[in-house]
């Protein structure tokens, strides 16, 4: 009996957190549209590279609009307790 060998991915996440909440990122996903950081209140995200990034987490009101507005589902927002 042989063995195979699976190949394995590992999906590249940038996350970033703070005490209240948490931001995860998937570059691979995201496009570039900028509707996350046209949607967020408090200027959280910004592009880089067109990517998001988290500018300043520190900002966050943790409204979630950036998660329920991206197309791609490239961006993740964790409220912590």
């Amino acid at each position: 009996m042989a063995m195979v060998a699976k190949d394995t991915a590992v999906e590249k996440i940038e996350a970033t957190e703070n005490e209240k909440v948490k931001i995860s990122i998937i570059p691979r996903f995201c496009k570039g549209c900028e509707i996350c950081v046209k949607l967020c209140p408090t200027k959280v995200l910004g592009m880089e590279m067109f990517t998001v990034k988290v500018v300043d987490i520190d900002k966050c009101t943790v409204c979630m609009a950036c998660e329920l507005r991206c197309p791609d589902f490239a961006i993740f927002v964790e409220k912590k307790k």
